[in-house]
């Protein structure tokens, strides 16, 4: 893909009375503008080449399986379905495409020519009236899908993280004391650290979410994003296509394609922070499209830019670098427009300096985000050893982006065929590209090389890594038929038997393949979705405290934090030891800091807070010392493996060892029920929710007394079982095990 994407000709523009400017170049059949010279024809044949090669090799071929990876059984999968989905596809076009030569009914080309001359008519007098009714479309296609599918509520502990953020927010506050007893209520994602509670995302993810959360309804943040989102894209289509059919078909393919409704449905931060990319995108296009300085719009798209960096900077960094390089492009050959670079810096500036200024509140360090402080330098782009011990190498990178783009496959459209087919026929067809296709092919080349780089392979209803592809692909997607017509133009029979695979694949979609994706989707995350503010109000549980019983390893891993053991290290004790030697192990630990008066500082987390009777010093020694003790367990890593004891309950046994009484009990709970915690930690409703930890549960209930008590936990191990209130009674004190 071409990372000049500002070193060539402008997009075309359009006549404006008063504008000053001339009308457009001519358009060719790939609908971009005719390229003055031989060079940048060849130039943006290169481009889409490369692109629809690299589409080719990394999502139709399992090149990191031949090169020593593992796909995880994901390409044989993909195989069969392309298999049997295309021979449904392709045999109902060709069979279409032959009777169609004996029953014109079949082919109504003059029919569908009128309609497409009425609807390129219509997009082209009111295109903005055309987007605003597919972008509102869309927008209320994604409330709906929020409350069927998720409740409206965070499924993911990633959003679960953000919302809390955005509640802290939404209060006046940057961050909360932390909590006396964290092992009590502490939670994957948040950051326990200097006598803070706080996210470890970046601050504007979560800000865009306190704007909902100001109304009452976070939940609609999303798909109000993903609206903007579409106009944003249009705006951008319209200064790199010019058929306002083919403009129109973009819109739609973005707006409805599954991924993106699905994702914008959520709470994730990919939605808006793919908004701001758009926007950025859309002001750039427009600041450049003529040779007028407009350095309102160059610092919009700075602002925008930034603000999408505070949200997700390897996202930003895709989108924006390409952009910089537009911009110096422009002043090479026009050094008046400085102003326009200037501009866009100021603009950028704003997001980020408001980041830095949570990020010194809160992590203390203007350029830390709360991922170092959880995670260390760990979690930062490049080949390295991972959080958790395992080295990101090159080819775990290739793996992940393989990955990534063979999911899309699948994920993108839903059609039986594969979805990035049409996107490869209409780049291989590329005659010529606009700048806009330009700039988006190399950002989209760009967001493959950071994630190739990231040591964390991302998926939440699709890949969602690479969700900013989603318009880039459906762009291409809606060149295709064009292309087809073009490539197979004394080939009629063919190109009907085409044009019939596409649509007989995209019915199958419409019919099957959404509907039967939906209702997955529909089917994960029930306790998520049960926890809502009425459910204790209609259970008749009111002003109580509520342990919530959460699986084993939960609690195990939730034990070492309280303990001062690091994220990293406890990701990889509880992924390399005996659950059960764990068990032993924390509790032992437990009494040792118990006995020797430190169980108030070192597993409360009040070590680091002022006041706290034990200092940070004495804190650090006896994480470091818990550490230790730990680590030693990991000698036996080898023997350890992980065992499924019924649907969703697994947990880790060493080969040859005998667990305890305590630990059979541990494994018995399991198979009662669980429930999750983090998603009742965002609910006021006037009951305290926290972690049940069996015996240590007597430090709550006497910190709040005369509150009942309630067990929350599933009514069975199933994925679908329902979280029920049980009156609930804690365990007495039990010794001290040793491991």
């Amino acid at each position: 893909m071409n990372a000049n994407a500002g070193a060539e000709e402008e997009p075309p523009r359009t006549a404006r009375a008063g504008a000053g400017g001339a009308a457009g170049p001519s358009v060719g059949a790939s609908g971009a503008s005719e390229a003055p010279s031989g060079r940048r024809l060849d130039s943006g044949r290169w481009a889409a080449g490369s692109a629809a090669a690299l589409l080719i090799v990394l999502g139709f071929l399992p090149v990191a399986q031949w090169a020593g990876g593992s796909l995880d059984g994901l390409y044989a999968g993909l195989v069969r379905e392309w298999v049997s989905g295309s021979a449904i596809a392709v045999g109902l076009g060709a069979v279409l495409a032959i009777c169609s030569r004996d029953v014109p009914a079949l082919w109504p080309a003059q029919r569908l020519t009128r309609m497409a001359t009425r609807i390129d008519g219509w997009a082209a007098r009111r295109p903005r009236h055309c987007d605003a009714a597919i972008a509102g479309g869309a927008t209320a296609l994604a409330l709906l899908l929020a409350v069927w599918l998720f409740n409206a509520r965070p499924i993911l502990i990633d959003e679960i993280a953000q919302l809390r953020q955005a509640q802290i927010f939404a209060g006046g506050h940057l961050w909360l004391t932390a909590p006396r007893f964290p092992a009590f209520v502490s939670s994957l994602l948040m950051v326990n650290a200097g006598g803070r509670l706080y996210s470890q995302f970046p601050p504007g993810g979560p800000a865009m979410l306190a704007l909902g959360q100001l109304l009452g309804a976070p939940w609609i943040v999303d798909p109000v994003a993903a609206g903007v989102s579409i106009l944003a894209f249009a705006a951008l289509v319209r200064r790199a296509e010019a058929r306002p059919v083919v403009r129109a078909g973009a819109v739609v393919l973005f707006a409805c394609a599954p991924f993106a409704l699905f994702m914008s449905a959520s709470h994730m931060n990919h939605v808006t922070a793919l908004m701001w990319l758009l926007v950025g995108a859309a002001a750039v296009a427009a600041a450049l499209a003529d040779d007028t300085p407009h350095p309102l719009l160059a610092a919009a798209s700075g602002f925008a830019f930034g603000a999408a960096a505070t949200i997700r900077p390897a996202d930003a960094l895709a989108f924006a670098i390409p952009a910089a390089v537009w911009y110096l492009a422009r002043v090479w050959r026009d050094p008046t427009r400085w102003g326009d670079i200037v501009a866009a810096g100021l603009g950028l500036a704003l997001p980020i300096g408001a980041m830095m200024a949570v990020d010194a509140a809160t992590t203390g360090a203007p350029l830390r985000l709360g991922y170092a402080v959880l995670w260390g330098s760990g979690h930062t782009l490049g080949f390295h050893r991972a959080p958790w011990g395992e080295a990101h190498t090159p080819l775990r990178g290739l793996v992940h982006v393989n990955t990534y783009l063979l999911q899309l496959q699948r994920y993108l459209f839903e059609t039986p065929i594969p979805s990035l087919l049409p996107a490869v026929i209409a780049l291989a067809s590329a005659r010529r590209l606009t700048a806009v296709d330009r700039y988006l092919l190399a950002s989209a080349g760009l967001l493959l090389a950071v994630y190739f780089a990231y040591f964390h392979e991302g998926f939440y209803l699709g890949p969602r890594f690479v969700f900013p592809l989603v318009p880039v692909l459906a762009l291409w997607t809606a060149r295709a038929p064009a292309a087809l017509r073009g490539r197979l133009a004394e080939r009629p029979l063919l190109y009907r038997g085409a044009v019939y695979t596409l649509a007989v694949s995209a019915g199958v979609a419409i019919v099957v393949g959404i509907p039967v994706r939906a209702l997955a989707h529909a089917r994960t995350g029930a306790s998520e979705r049960w926890a809502t503010p009425q459910v204790a109000s209609a259970a008749g549980v009111h002003g109580a405290l509520v342990f919530v019983r959460e699986p084993w390893d939960a609690q195990l891993v939730a034990r070492m934090w309280a303990l001062g053991v690091s994220h990293p290290d406890a990701e990889v004790l509880y992924a390399h030891v005996d659950a059960c030697r764990l068990e032993l192990a924390l509790t032992a630990l437990e009494q040792d800091a118990s006995d020797g008066g430190t169980a108030s500082g070192t597993a409360s987390g009040t070590a680091t807070r002022p006041g706290a009777t034990v200092g940070a010093p004495t804190a650090t020694r006896a994480a470091g010392a818990a550490t230790g003790v730990l680590r030693a367990l990991l000698r036996d890593s080898a023997r350890v493996h992980r065992q499924a004891l019924a649907s969703g309950v697994t947990v880790h046994m060493q080969d040859g060892y005998e667990p305890a009484p305590v630990c059979l009990a541990r494994v018995r709970e399991m198979l009662v029920g669980t429930a999750p915690l983090a998603p009742f930690l965002l609910l006021d409703d006037g009951n305290i929710y926290a972690r049940d930890l069996h015996e240590r549960d007597t430090l709550l209930v006497a910190a709040y007394p005369g509150r009942p008590v309630y067990l929350l936990r599933t009514d069975g191990p199933g994925a679908e079982a329902l979280p029920r209130f049980f009156p609930y009674r804690p365990p007495a004190s039990a010794p001290a095990l040793s491991p």
